[in-house]
């Protein structure tokens, strides 16, 4: 019986050896979501395909937080007809406060309604951009007039909610949690520019390498330079893609002033911010896109967990500025 244990036990002993020896393997996964596309790669030892659980994810994120979709959480709480939200709507409205605050309301997600009059939103042809009607929208804009009480939100009735400049991050950081909860620790997490690395590409031992767009207003895509990531997320706002033409030729950029609610004014066209999560370094990135330059290295200068680099035109030339040591 002694001889039959100890066979037992060394033949466990052997397969354990040999599932430690197994090298992990780079799954990856790509596909469209959130009206662009996604792409994600991670290692498994077991290559287990989670495409399911992410369209899952993806669906449930949607359903809080899409003003696309006219049954999702936001979009009844849009129209006044139900003010129940679920956790992710409250993990990213709470986000979405602290840099409300941090920033003085240059981020601020009640600015929805002047968006879709400019035409940038979920609701289309309303491009509407008359002074009256602008200084009308803009009575209900301020996120400090919005509350969560037991699982409710608290908002004046004219009040119109998008997430659209931080949903995008926070979908994958999603991803990347259930990732980690899977013991997954090595991946990269893509959804239209915005993303988020652990680890390293175990196959070539080398840190994940991600690029930094060039602006362009030709529609194309080209790689500025490439930078190395470890551990943390980078999101990109630029101007140079989403913008409306008016019938007298006018460029009207998409980034609105919270202030005025007219678009801003700027010479930056790209901002890429890294922090420890998506969803910060998204709603930042938009942040500094409208704070202009000046006010973007004040605010570094206080907030040393975030890396910024600017693509900004002066005197007809592009020119680059890198804050807080973003990787060169």
């Amino acid at each position: 019986m002694k001889k039959l244990v100890f066979l037992f036990l060394v033949s466990v002993a052997c397969i354990s050896c040999k599932e430690d020896n197994v090298q992990p393997e780079l799954v990856k996964l790509s596909g469209p979501v959130f009206g662009t596309s996604f792409n994600i790669q991670y290692y498994s030892k077991e290559k287990i395909n989670y495409m399911k659980q992410f369209d899952s994810l993806f669906a449930v994120v949607n359903q809080s937080l899409s003003t696309y979709i006219p049954n999702s959480d936001i979009s009844k709480l849009n129209r006044n007809e139900s003010n129940d939200v679920d956790a992710h709507f409250i993990k990213v409205f709470e986000a979405s406060k602290i840099v409300y605050r941090k920033t003085e309301g240059v981020f601020d997600p009640t600015i929805g309604n002047v968006v879709n009059a400019w035409d940038f939103g979920a609701e289309t042809n309303k491009f509407l951009t008359d002074s009256t009607t602008i200084d009308s929208l803009m009575r209900y804009v301020g996120l400090n007039r919005v509350g969560l009480v037991k699982g409710k939100i608290i908002k004046p009735k004219q009040f119109y909610l998008e997430f659209n400049a931080i949903a995008k991050g926070y979908g994958v950081d999603v991803i990347a949690e259930f990732l980690e909860n899977k013991g997954v620790v090595n991946y990269l997490v893509e959804i239209g520019g915005e993303l988020r690395v652990v680890g390293e590409k175990i196959d070539t031992k080398s840190p994940w390498k991600v690029g930094l767009d060039e602006p362009r207003f030709d529609g194309e895509q080209s790689v500025f330079r490439a930078i190395v990531l470890k551990d943390e997320a980078m999101a990109t706002s630029g101007t140079y893609r989403k913008f409306k033409i008016d019938d007298n030729g006018n460029r009207y950029a998409h980034i609105i002033n919270t202030k005025t609610g007219y678009p801003t004014r700027t010479n930056i066209l790209s901002v890429s911010v890294i922090a420890p999560d998506c969803m910060m370094a998204d709603a930042y990135a938009t942040a500094f896109q409208a704070m202009g330059i000046n006010r973007v290295k004040d605010f570094l200068t206080r907030h040393l967990e975030l890396k910024a680099h600017l693509i900004y035109e002066e005197d007809k030339e592009l020119k680059t500025l890198s804050l807080n040591n973003f990787p060169e």
